[in-house]
């Protein structure tokens, strides 16, 4: 019996460090290639590099690279994603309060209309959502598409029936003692909310920041549709795609922009993984 447990255990963490060595090889491939020349990748994506400060000389290159404006792109995906995340977070924590302490069928066809924004594919509504962008910037006379505000709008709507859901299961397991507690002190609805609940939801909340944070920085396909390639305004994933040309693909520059991208990410994530795992289990043990 001893010895079938020990086989099973070496079979799992063999198996363990398969899974990681084939997670983590695309990032090893990315940090490597990032710190060769282009023809160097082309010849051997896969060797290590002959010197690695050809990593520095390709961060220079892209920071001055006018055709590209990376710089300019990395404070629009900052202002971007900071917008976002701001309405996204406090957006849903309050319709999900809304939504858990309203009794009503109302309430519940509400919160299920939310939760069917989770399985309708993008792919489904990209297209009518930028003639529906174009159709509200005629109508208003502001502009929807190739702006901020769009941009963060369209993630608020996307953003929102995973953040909604995930803030409606923490709140349940809040006791409703605490809201009732404050009324009799004389609290109003939004003191309750900013001053009891908003507090108390600070686990869930930076799981909500993270996970949103993770998809709207990395984001290309709905920055594309609102922001178009190629303009004004545009992201990191958006300044990415213009090392690749028609005829000419600057892989080690392409390398170096995706590892400057990924690193404020990881970083993030591995400063607030523990807050991750306590926000996504904290709803079902309390």
């Amino acid at each position: 019996m001893f010895t079938s447990k020990k086989t099973i255990n070496i079979i799992l963490t063999v198996l363990t460090f398969l899974i990681f060595l084939v997670t983590i090889f695309p990032f090893i491939v990315v940090i490597i290639n990032s710190s060769k020349a282009s023809l160097e990748i082309v010849m051997d994506p896969i060797a290590l590099p002959k010197n690695w400060i050809q990593l520095f000389k390709n961060i220079a290159e892209i920071w001055s690279k006018p055709s590209i404006r990376y710089s300019s792109s990395v404070l629009s995906s900052v202002i971007i994603t900071v917008g976002s995340l701001t309405l996204i977070t406090i957006f849903s924590s309050m319709a999900a309060w809304v939504l858990v302490r309203t009794k009503s069928a109302a309430s519940t066809i509400i919160f299920l209309l939310f939760l069917s924004g989770l399985i309708i594919p993008f792919q489904v509504v990209m297209f009518p959502l930028v003639a529906f962008f174009r159709m509200i910037g005629g109508v208003i006379g502001i502009p929807m598409l190739r702006t901020y505000h769009g941009m963060i709008i369209a993630y608020i709507g996307f953003g929102a029936p995973l953040s909604i859901f995930m803030f409606h299961g923490f709140i349940k397991s809040i006791p409703l003692e605490l809201e009732e507690a404050a009324t009799i002190d004389g609290c109003s609805k939004p003191q309750i909310f900013f001053k009891i609940i908003m507090p108390i939801l600070k686990p869930i909340f930076v799981t909500v920041i993270i996970l949103n944070g993770i998809w709207i920085w990395n984001d290309y396909l709905l920055p594309a549709l609102v922001l178009g390639v190629g303009q004004q305004i545009q992201t990191i994933p958006l300044a990415i795609a213009a090392f690749a040309g028609s005829f000419v693909k600057k892989w080690d520059l392409i390398m170096t922009a995706v590892l400057m991208a990924a690193m404020p990410i990881i970083i993030a994530f591995l400063f607030a993984q523990k807050h991750i795992i306590k926000g996504m289990v904290a709803g079902s043990i309390k």
